[in-house]
């Protein structure tokens, strides 16, 4: 068991400089720029191995940003509804703060993905997949269920948003505890509407 964890711990360790050593090589001279020989050879290791853990180049930037939301609401305790299951795991999140966040890497990836069409693409497609695949978890089984379907649209859709919003204040200098702040507040926002409706919102101002 102890040799099985420590060959845990060394594949994650070449995940993250393989990743790490990518991002900082796009960041520098732009995704097109740069080939997967080149970083594979600034990591240390070999291209088969840097396909083992990143099957795609795109895959490279867009696995930092993909959340599992079909598996957050897959693995949620009995009597707790997705959207409870979601608002809890992203409530916890921006409880933690900034303090683990490593903010030079986080605008670096924006960086990379926004200067290049080609990773905006695979990013559409990361968000369509998991959209697809929260679905099929809400459906439980039942096929094209409208209803899973429309209700996955919105949360992914939300999801995205806070996001999107975050790295934005990110990007034009807000001090990181005050984003992280300001994230969980969004957070209970974009959850109240996800379950409770534009309505609530709207008797609430009135």
């Amino acid at each position: 068991m102890m040799m099985a964890g420590l060959r845990e711990r060394k594949k994650e360790q070449t995940r993250r400089r393989i990743a790490e050593v990518a991002l900082r090589l796009f960041d520098e001279r732009g995704y097109e720029a740069v080939t997967v020989n080149e970083i594979a050879e600034a990591a240390g290791v070999a291209k088969v191995t840097l396909f083992t853990y990143f099957p795609a180049k795109d895959c490279l930037v867009t696995d930092g940003v993909k959340d599992d939301l079909a598996a957050i609401v897959a693995g949620r305790g009995e009597g707790c509804s997705p959207i409870g299951a979601l608002r809890r795991h992203y409530r916890s999140m921006a409880a933690q703060g900034m303090g683990a966040v490593d903010v030079e890497a986080l605008l670096a990836r924006v960086r990379v993905i926004a200067s290049s069409p080609a990773l905006m693409g695979a990013l559409h497609g990361v968000r369509m997949s998991e959209r697809y695949e929260l679905a099929a978890v809400l459906a439980e089984g039942r096929e094209n269920d409208l209803t899973a379907q429309l209700m996955a649209a919105q949360i992914a859709a939300a999801v995205t948003t806070l996001q999107e919003v975050f790295f934005q204040r990110i990007a034009a200098g807000e001090p990181p505890e005050e984003a992280g702040r300001r994230l969980a507040d969004d957070v209970e926002l974009a959850f109240d509407l996800l379950e409770h409706g534009f309505s609530s919102i709207k008797e609430e101002k009135s």
